[in-house]
């Protein structure tokens, strides 16, 4: 098999195909959480703390001489990347546990094993299609 053929079947597969959309939906995502941490929530919070711009915060290990540039510690960035980690993780967090909750429900027993032969016949069945016993209700 060429290497083309390979990767043609390696992309027309249905996992790459749900992954690469996930990707592109993840990074658009990443995007609006961006903006609403930056834009919308640090903000405000700033004002709460003495009107402090977070993404300006940051502590000066060192000033800037003729030599070297100053150097940093950009707290307010990592604060904001912080934030920003939580409310993605909690989205998550979410997403999965609605999800969860909707496969429960829709994993309804439909069938049931006979005492007798363990074959697997319906759960409403009064007698085994396989060895003709008659079930009990239980």
């Amino acid at each position: 098999m060429s290497f083309l053929q390979e990767f043609k079947k390696f992309m027309s597969r249905g996992s790459v195909l749900d992954m690469a959309v996930g990707i592109i939906l993840g990074a658009s995502f990443t995007r609006i959480v961006d903006a609403l941490v930056n834009h919308v929530l640090m903000p405000p919070l700033g004002i709460l703390v003495g009107g402090v711009d977070f993404s300006r915060f940051k502590l000066t290990l060192r000033k800037a001489s003729e030599f070297a540039g100053e150097i940093t510690m950009d707290v307010g960035l990592f604060l904001n990347a912080l934030l920003q980690f939580l409310i993605v993780s909690f989205a998550v967090f979410v997403l999965i546990k609605v999800l969860n909750q909707l496969h429960a429900k829709s994993t309804i027993f439909t069938k049931k094993n006979c005492p007798e032969c363990k074959f697997e016949i319906p759960i409403d069945a009064v007698r085994c299609g396989h060895c003709t016993s008659i079930l009990e209700k239980y």
